[in-house]
């Protein structure tokens, strides 16, 4: 989809698609920026049709054998994500074939980028989730000053709160996936599902970064050389929060669900509500967030503020709903309160609980 004068705004390519005798067949004419995975056998491709952006599958080898008209131009030197290569292509002449009609390629295409989002998401959920797992492993391996760094108040009580956060996300990128499995035959859970990816998307890949950083404080030093696996999770861990749209991106696009598609809005907000009724901190903030979105006075300088309420809200009450022992802790440490530093939770707090419910299996 990205090309150099476009980037997010896809509407703006460039890449030519001309028709040609066979049915739904085209030839591609243009340059593609990032072009992912360019070992593949096919790619998705966005081009400018005569009837507007449309969407294309490009295969790597024409129907005859021969090598498909496009050049691999350079790979790309990139922060991370060294396994998965990323390259700059120019198309030639490429034969291609529609995939829908004409002009529509951007709602062709956003079934598939549903996916990817919640991929991203549950990408940056696992990366947060081996984070803490070798952080709890050096933490109970490792003495300093008489005692294991586990057995240290401070020590635990950053340790457990990131426990908190790791199950929250993994609790969140469930529930999406499930509204996605069920999507295709429950209206409500399509509806959900729409909303949801870019809640999820945005902002569990936004605490990933953070969340491993914290993690490599909890090894030291040793969290920084690349003998651990943690400097590698650290390049790796702001990618999901950049591709497939970045974090201005799904947070417009909640916006764009909420006035285009009401039905979204309405079913994610009676889920909140069903995690209602206690009189705390989760009901005050759902309360001033029901009245925000009834206002209908939320602009776009405010998504951002908006989303990251929902998606705590929405993780709450999964975790309610779930019945996990850590979410009213979660509404108390995150709703509660405002803070982006781990390892204030209340002292009374039963760390050693949560570091062995957090434990590998």
């Amino acid at each position: 989809m990205t090309e150099k004068q476009g980037g997010s705004d896809v509407r703006g390519n460039t890449t030519t698609a001309t028709p040609l005798a066979g049915e739904g067949e085209y030839s591609l004419v243009g340059h593609k920026w990032f072009f992912s995975a360019p070992m593949s056998d096919g790619w998705l491709v966005l081009a400018q049709a005569p009837g507007g952006l449309s969407c294309f599958l490009m295969p790597r080898r024409l129907p005859c054998g021969k090598r498909n008209a496009f050049r691999l131009m350079r790979l790309k030197d990139k922060l991370g994500d060294w396994a998965n290569a990323s390259s700059e292509v120019e198309f030639c002449g490429a034969w291609a074939q529609r995939v829908g009609e004409e002009g529509r390629g951007v709602a062709t295409i956003i079934e598939m980028v549903m996916l990817t989002r919640l991929d991203c998401m549950l990408g940056s959920a696992a990366q947060m989730r081996m984070a803490l797992a070798q952080a709890l492993h050096h933490a109970r391996h490792r003495q300093a000053f008489g005692r294991y760094l586990v057995e240290q108040p401070l020590m635990a009580n950053v340790l457990a709160d990131l426990a908190v956060e790791s199950e929250a996300a993994t609790a969140l990128w469930a529930r999406v996936a499930q509204a996605v499995d069920a999507a295709p035959l429950d209206a409500d859970q399509a509806a959900f599902a729409r909303i949801t990816t870019a809640i999820g998307k945005f902002w569990v890949c936004k605490r990933a970064p953070g969340f491993v950083n914290e993690a490599q404080e909890c090894l030291g030093g040793a969290g920084y050389v690349e003998e651990s696996l943690l400097p590698r999770l650290y390049r790796q861990a702001p990618l999901n929060s950049i591709w497939e749209g970045s974090g201005n991106l799904q947070c417009l696009d909640v916006l764009r669900a909420l006035s285009r598609e009401p039905r979204s809005g309405q079913v994610l907000l009676a889920e909140l509500q069903q995690a209602g009724g206690s009189g705390d901190a989760y009901d005050v903030m759902l309360d001033t967030l029901t009245t925000q979105l009834a206002s209908g006075q939320v602009g776009e300088a405010d998504a951002r503020m908006l989303v990251a309420r929902l998606a705590l809200l929405l993780q709450a009450a999964v975790l309610r709903q779930a019945g996990s022992p850590l979410a009213e802790l979660f509404v108390q440490t995150r709703l509660a309160v405002a803070s982006n530093a781990y390892g204030q939770l209340p002292a009374a707090t039963a760390f050693s609980d949560i570091l062995r419910r957090a434990l590998p299996a």
